[in-house]
């Protein structure tokens, strides 16, 4: 049967023809649908983006139109337009966060139960009492500790820092048993 006949049929009732339908035109959506990428989504969602596309392209095909197109250049240009949207949908701003999130794995996951508050408004409040505290902590450090600080921060060790500053290891070691004292008396 051709296609503008199964639509006759299915306007008509009949719900074999709109089987007959689909399966004939599920090898196009395929095809269509593994040449696109879908971000935050698999091959299965356009596909039944595509499905979707095809429903409407029989929806409002008219088959006995005299200056139409062919029924499967219609369906072609509403699953197209469908998927199409389908991503565009999937590249707007609003979906950025979960189109550019990250899966934890089992043991991130593990590693997060294991603290007691993970709310924003904790990590938050953390973060600016550590930079409240390191900010009056070198106020009471000299040009050469607070030089230290960085460094050491930064993760380099104290003969690293002894080299990129140009001093002996034992006036790093000195400078930042100084940084730990003060700390303390500030933190006291």
């Amino acid at each position: 049967m051709r296609d503008e006949d199964l639509i006759r049929e299915i306007r008509a009732g009949g719900s074999e023809a709109v089987d007959a339908l689909f399966e004939r035109y599920k090898p196009l959506i395929r095809k269509m649908a593994k040449a696109r990428f879908l971000i935050g989504g698999e091959t299965e969602d356009l596909i039944q983006e595509g499905m979707i596309g095809l429903y409407k392209a029989v929806r409002d095909f008219d088959p006995d139109n005299e200056r139409r197109a062919s029924f499967s250049t219609f369906a072609c240009l509403c699953i197209d337009r469908q998927m199409s949207q389908a991503i565009e949908a999937s590249l707007r701003q609003k979906n950025r966060a979960l189109n550019d999130s990250v899966a934890l794995t089992d043991d991130e996951w593990a590693d997060m139960a294991d603290t007691e508050d993970h709310s924003p408004e904790v990590l938050i409040l953390e973060n600016e009492i550590k930079d409240e505290t390191l900010r009056r902590i070198r106020l009471h450090l000299s040009r050469m500790e607070n030089e230290v600080l960085d460094l050491y921060l930064d993760g380099y060790d104290y003969r690293e820092i002894a080299r990129k500053m140009g001093k002996t290891p034992k006036s790093i070691d000195n400078a930042i048993q100084r940084i730990r004292k003060k700390a303390q008396n500030e933190a006291g």
